[in-house]
């Protein structure tokens, strides 16, 4: 039988029925990938011989009686992500060499369930882009299109997915770094509640991993399938135990709903800053019509739904905040120059940018008080509504552009340019208020390019979202293999 394309689910299953080893999976993996990886480049950091060990281990703790969660299963991790023995460099070349010594938190958890490591994924710079390249290791390609990003910054990670590398692997996601990727590949992924999983260890060169509280930015997992998702969320969600100092497990609210009739939804396909290109309006109005044919309440308007504009400034002064904290001291200086020099009217993004850049602590207190506010906002919505369906970006994804100058860089929507940075709009309408939010394959454009949209769920009952992701997939269908005609309705 064929695995490479298999659900963790049905390889654990067959793991257990004895009908292969874990030693014959991670084989038929490494072997995949040295065959089909020099045209994608999505592995940058391969551990095969590692991982053949723990594969070796993996049968063995079988052999005695042990069932772990992932146990003998493979995945891969994001180069950012510290595994020890393992180069970490965020696409920096000054830190080619920095090698951690201790595994980061996630890690740690899922080697605990048993999953076997094949290697690390490829990133973009410092994190980031909504494209996988670096002068380290190059650029990463979308195997539906090689002349084409498979997004970032976890780029690396779902074009391994959608090429067959592995069934899960680990991603994060502050700007949509987790979404904007299955989108682009044809994948799931879901983004956490924020505070739901520790981040410890998934922190750039060569920063100590200690505890941190951050912003907006959280750890989260891939697969090919929802259900997946949520056997990989379920390992990896639990606080940092050095916060608490002891070891604590973590029991999420169950799913709201278990059949799509149940669901009450909001949609959503068009932003106050961003028009939504016609492949996406599609993607998101064939999830809506599934869910209205099987019975769900579908809304398209909602006056308890928070000012769209307002969150999107304030998640664009809140993650520049965070952001420029770590800039050197000459380039602060150069920010505030420049902010100092803003006429009081100017709203526009890069003003915006720039404000949140030189924030002071009493700016940031305030900029997350009104953040707050919006929580609340959302709290109210979601008394009403269970799910909101909305776009990820505005488009399926682009070619390859690697202009130095961000400034210089557009994004085509249905034949016109917008700045490339406003792709953020959409993924930031759960980052900043941290909502759960899951990315899930809804069909193809007309180009045949995958589509996806998100979920966005209630906070810390990440288990609505994934379950309406699990329902949807079977409704709509899910992932399909590059090249495959299977479920190839355009959207």
């Amino acid at each position: 039988m064929e695995w490479t394309y298999r659900s963790a689910e049905e390889l654990s299953a067959a793991l257990r029925a004895g009908e292969m080893s874990s030693v014959e999976l991670i084989e038929d993996a490494i072997a995949r990938i040295e065959r089909d990886d020099k045209a994608i480049n999505a592995i940058c950091v391969p551990d095969f011989d590692r991982a053949r060990a723990a594969a070796r281990r993996a049968d063995e703790a079988r052999a005695r009686g042990e069932d772990r969660p992932l146990l003998g299963i493979p995945l891969t991790v994001k180069e950012s992500y510290n595994i020890a023995g393992l180069p970490t460099t965020w696409g920096m070349p000054q830190f080619e060499d920095y090698v951690p010594t201790e595994d980061a938190v996630a890690v740690a958890r899922v080697k605990a369930a048993g999953a076997v490591v094949l290697g690390k994924t490829n990133v973009p710079l410092m994190l980031k882009d909504w494209q996988s390249f670096n002068e380290i290791y190059g650029t990463t390609n979308n195997p539906w299109d090689l002349g084409r990003t498979p997004g970032g910054s976890s780029g690396g990670s779902a074009a391994a997915l959608a090429a067959g590398f592995g069934a899960l692997s680990l991603g994060s996601d502050l700007a949509g770094s987790l979404r904007t990727p299955a989108h682009f590949c044809g994948i799931y992924a879901h983004k956490p509640s924020f505070g739901l999983a520790a981040t410890r260890g998934m922190v750039p060169p060569p920063a100590p991993a200690l505890p941190s509280e951050g912003d907006l930015a959280v750890v989260g997992p891939m697969a090919r399938t929802a259900r997946d998702l949520t056997l990989l969320l379920d390992v990896m969600a639990g606080p940092d135990p050095l916060t608490l100092g002891v070891a604590f497990d973590l029991a999420l609210p169950a799913a709201r709903h278990q059949e799509l009739r149940d669901f009450r939804v909001l949609v959503l396909d068009e932003h106050p800053l961003l028009p939504t290109g016609s492949a996406v309006q599609a993607a998101v109005n064939r999830v809506a019509d599934a869910l209205a044919a099987e019975g769900a309440c579908v809304e398209r308007h909602s006056s308890l739904l928070p000012d769209l504009t307002e969150a999107a400034t304030l998640y664009t002064q809140l993650m520049v905040s965070s952001i420029a904290a770590s800039f050197p001291a000459e380039r602060y200086e150069q920010l505030r120059t420049a902010a100092a020099g803003l006429d009081a009217d100017d709203r526009t993004r890069e003003a915006e940018w720039l404000r949140g850049a030189v924030f002071s602590h009493r700016d940031w207190i305030e900029a997350n008080s009104r953040r707050e506010q919006h929580r609340h906002g959302w709290r109210q919505l979601f008394a009403e509504f269970d799910a909101v369906v909305c776009p990820i970006t505005p488009t399926p994804a682009f070619p390859h552009d690697h202009n130095p100058d961000a400034r210089g860089q557009r994004i085509d929507i249905d034949g016109v340019e917008y700045p490339y940075g406003d792709q953020m709009v959409w993924p930031g309408v759960a980052t900043m208020p941290g909502l759960p939010a899951t990315a899930i394959p809804a069909g193809r454009s007309p180009e045949g390019l995958p589509v996806g949209v998100q979920l966005i769920g209630p906070m810390f009952e990440d288990h609505t979202p994934l379950r309406l992701a699990e329902l949807l997939e079977q409704r709509i269908g899910g992932f399909e293999a590059p090249g495959s005609s299977r479920n190839s309705s355009t959207v």
